[in-house]
């Protein structure tokens, strides 16, 4: 009896000591803080699920999601101060543009997501027909209005040919009230909320004018060149995120109700279509890859606004070296 416990004892030490060994040589996560903008939101479900579905941990990364203005992001992944953002293509251009060593190394939204959207009633349909209207946007900055600018630039108008309005994220608000006729939004979104209140609409996408180059994961050229390992495992986790929500939906809206407050007790159709929306503007054959097109009528979008003086190496700017 002695000699079994004994035996016993032993078998019991060896094994503990060897999950000693696998704890001590079992690599420490390494603590990411991803700036994504906006604010929490059904549209980051990829985000939340690759967190939650261990698609980070199991490569060794901790991450911490941070919400803001997508220049503070570039801002802070430029000076070095954080590592991984997301943000729109223009953002890259403008912030190389002015020296910082930014670069976009996975494409998230394959369509650029911005749009105009109007009641039917005042007849805007294609861009030529916002001559003469009262347009709300957000303000002029950002993906919303690079956008708005490519679509007058497709019509031949300028901003004089109309009324710009800075409306701040109240586009619903402020086209109800009939402050505006017709407002700049992200196309996954408001229309969605504005059919669900009754409202007829007439939509205008950018992508059905001008290939331009929409959100994605930025870092910098130090992560790139002393870290690619790094970054390689960042992608490929979003892209497992983004692969999975596309393909299970409605897990992925359980697991965002973890992340985004109050969405157990949003109007679960209204938010399901939502998702539904955004996954069609990410869904693609090739994950993560950036055409060059949209980057080339990027930088002429852009000089063409005066927001650039003189053009960039746009091989410095993204790279596809990630993507599998």
């Amino acid at each position: 009896m002695k000699k079994a416990l004994l035996c016993l004892m032993g078998i019991c030490i060896i094994l503990l000591s060897g999950c000693g060994l696998l704890a001590l040589n079992s690599p420490e996560e390494e603590t990411i803080t991803l700036n994504l903008g906006y604010i929490p939101n059904i549209q980051f479900a990829p985000f939340y699920v690759a967190i939650e579905n261990g698609y980070f941990a199991e490569v060794g990364l901790d991450i911490t999601l941070s919400y803001g203005s997508e220049t503070d992001s570039v801002a802070l992944i430029g000076a070095g101060e954080q590592t991984f953002a997301i943000v729109s293509g223009e953002q890259v251009l403008l912030s190389r543009a002015q020296g910082l060593p930014v670069v976009y190394v996975m494409t998230w939204y394959q369509d650029f997501p911005v749009g105009v959207v109007s009641f039917t009633d005042q007849a805007i349909l294609v861009p030529q027909n916002l001559a003469g209207k009262r347009i709300g946007l957000p303000g002029l900055y950002g993906a919303n209005y690079i956008g708005f600018e490519a679509l007058l630039n497709a019509a031949g108008l300028t901003d004089n040919n109309l009324s710009l309005n800075s409306i701040g994220f109240n586009q619903v608000e402020s086209l109800v009230m009939d402050q505006v006729d017709a407002v700049v939004i992200y196309i996954a979104n408001e229309p969605i909320i504005l059919k669900s209140m009754g409202y007829d609409l007439n939509i205008i996408r950018v992508a059905d004018y001008l290939d331009l180059v929409g959100n994605g994961l930025i870092t910098n050229e130090k992560t790139i060149k002393n870290e690619p390992d790094l970054v390689q495992d960042m992608v490929n986790a979003l892209i497992k995120g983004i692969t999975f929500t596309v393909n299970a939906p409605d897990e992925a809206y359980e697991i965002s109700k973890v992340y985004v407050e109050n969405l157990a007790d949003a109007d679960e159709d209204i938010q399901k279509q939502i998702l539904a929306a955004s996954i069609n503007l990410w869904q693609t054959d090739h994950p993560g890859y950036s055409a060059a097109p949209g980057w080339i009528n990027m930088q002429a979008l852009l000089i063409d606004m005066g927001l650039m003086s003189d053009p960039i190496n746009l091989d410095e700017a993204f790279t596809n070296a990630f993507i599998q």
